[in-house]
């Protein structure tokens, strides 16, 4: 199903990236600024103090990764999976030039999402619309359906000038490594992960995929953000990893009912003929759409045409890293920059709450967490009845009790620094996976609660799950939210406080349990992976 062949026609959507131009400085301004706060009759001491809070972040975070300024009233949180696919449904119906989705995966059964799509496509001859997912996840059933299969009839009804189906495959994956690792743990090699969900100049940033239990019973995060900033700038990003993927051409020919075709036009060459070459072309690539360009400084707050201050910088977090070599990502040192920051005894004040549904942060991040001054911190993960792999067949039915595994280390390293007093594990468990009215739990982020504050001034939100595979593997995407807008971190507390009503603390006598025991088969499996390349 994958060959080469010469290009197919996609104007407009088709990503097109010159290498020596700057792909940022065309839309939109990219904000480098040293935290300052207006002077006005609302200012506070309190709100001084704030400012000189959140100084020592935003002052460094400026280096890291290129922003934005916004007002909190323009970043909307979801909270349900039914309500995060009525916005999305409801976002594609009334599109009027664009829709750029990047995922996984859509579930082959989607046929809501693939009847939503056609309806506004039909409805409006000049919308285009490009879907970007993984190569492996997207054909893994092929010659039965799959998603790849679900989406190639999109290009038959409205041609390739309005419609692109794109795939990623990773460079870490070829040869007899591809040949013999068994399908349904291949992904452990790589994927392309970023859920970046735009229409015209609106963008939701999730840990979400698109399928049916995201829809309904899958707990994540959902961010929507209406700024053409920021949709703008996500929207390079998905063409710049488009033009280093594979595009899905219909065929009646292949028993599957589509081929993964390598454009002439690609900015690299093929990752499964010649990787070296491959990741060696789209470190400039990628590196020139995430880094920080140099741009005039952004002193002064601005108001939009109703007025409303800029009150919110949403930093654009990339983690690219397999696609680049030197790595110039932008999430990991973000993070990392953060909760250095939080080791500060002027930060003893403050409290954090971090989540995975799975549960295994990179070692420098379980360092860092561990070695903050906060209190009252939280950790909250997916009980294994919550775990999306529970009871799932073959080796991948392992890893709800890898995690139980990783988990325990993690209190035990708690207990050993002696911080049982300010972090607590969380389990989220709703219901059982399989069972009727059971859930799963996905979500994943971070919320920062300063000294003398009630509601949250930074988040991070995306697709990354923080682990050692996320910052080595993985394509991911993201945003750091800095604000002191009060609803904003209203709103933020809020979300950070619902995604708890069904979690419970746990603690090292609980995973000491006869239930909670890890077998050696699991640990000789977590061994073996990564033995070969691979990572949880």
């Amino acid at each position: 199903m994958i060959v080469r062949g010469t290009t197919r026609c996609f104007s407009r959507l088709r990503p097109t990236l010159p290498r020596h131009v700057n792909p940022i400085a065309r839309h939109g301004q990219l904000c480098r600024r040293h935290y300052t706060t207006p002077a006005s009759p609302a200012f506070t001491t309190s709100s001084a103090s704030s400012a000189a809070l959140l100084a020592p972040f935003v002052n460094e975070l400026d280096k890291i990764a290129p922003s934005f300024k916004i007002n909190g009233s323009q970043i909307q949180i979801i909270k349900s999976p039914a309500d995060f696919y009525d916005t999305l449904k409801a976002r594609i119906r009334n599109a009027k030039k664009r829709i750029f989705l990047s995922t996984l995966y859509i579930g082959k059964s989607e046929k809501d999402l693939i009847v939503t799509l056609q309806a506004a496509l039909r409805a409006n001859p000049e919308l285009k619309l490009s879907i970007l997912t993984d190569a492996l996840r997207g054909t893994r059933e092929a010659p039965e359906p799959s998603c790849a299969s679900l989406l190639a009839p999109l290009v038959v009804e409205f041609g390739a000038d309005r419609v692109e189906i794109r795939m990623y495959h990773t460079p870490n994956l070829t040869g007899l490594r591809k040949k013999y690792i068994p399908k349904r743990i291949n992904e452990g090699w790589g994927l392309q992960h970023m859920k970046l969900y735009g229409i015209d100049d609106e963008i939701i940033l999730s840990g979400a995929n698109l399928s049916t239990d995201y829809f309904t019973n899958r707990q994540d995060r959902y961010h929507l953000f209406t700024s053409s900033e920021v949709t703008d700038y996500f929207w390079r990003l998905y063409q710049g990893v488009a033009s280093l993927s594979f595009l899905v051409e219909p065929s009646k020919t292949e028993a599957a009912g589509f081929r993964l075709q390598w454009p002439s036009t690609n900015a690299a060459p093929s990752p499964l003929e010649h990787p070296a070459q491959y990741i060696s072309q789209s470190t400039g690539v990628i590196s020139s759409l995430i880094a920080l360009k140099q741009s005039p400084a952004d002193h002064q707050p601005r108001t939009d045409a109703i007025h409303k201050p800029k009150d919110t910088t949403v930093y654009m977090l990339g983690q690219l890293s397999q696609l680049m070599k030197p790595d110039s990502s932008t999430e990991l040192p973000a993070i990392t920059h953060i909760l250095k920051t939080l080791a500060s005894p002027q930060y003893s004040g403050s409290s954090w709450t971090f989540t995975a549904g799975y549960f295994n942060p990179a070692p420098s991040l379980t360092n860092l967490l561990l070695s903050t001054a906060s209190q009252n911190n939280t950790v909250i993960t997916a009980s294994p009845y919550a775990n999306g792999f529970y009871q799932s067949k073959g080796v991948s039915g392992l890893l709800p009790d890898a995690y139980t595994l990783l988990a325990r280390r993690f209190l035990r390293a708690i207990h050993e620094r002696k911080r049982e007093s300010a972090i607590v594990l969380k389990e989220w468990r709703k219901g059982t996976v399989g069972e009727p009215d059971g859930w799963t739990y996905h979500a994943k982020g971070l919320w920062v609660t300063l000294p003398n504050e009630t509601g949250p001034s930074m988040s991070i939100v995306g697709s990354s799950n923080y682990t050692k595979r996320s910052y080595s593997h993985d394509l991911e995407a993201g945003a750091l939210i800095v604000t002191s807008n009060d609803n904003l971190k209203r709103r933020l507390g809020e979300e950070q406080n619902w995604l708890q009503e069904y979690a419970k603390p746990v603690n090292l006598d609980d995973f000491a349990t006869n239930e909670r025991r890890v077998g050696l088969k699991v640990r000789i499996a977590m061994w073996i992976v990564s033995l070969v390349g691979g990572a949880l």
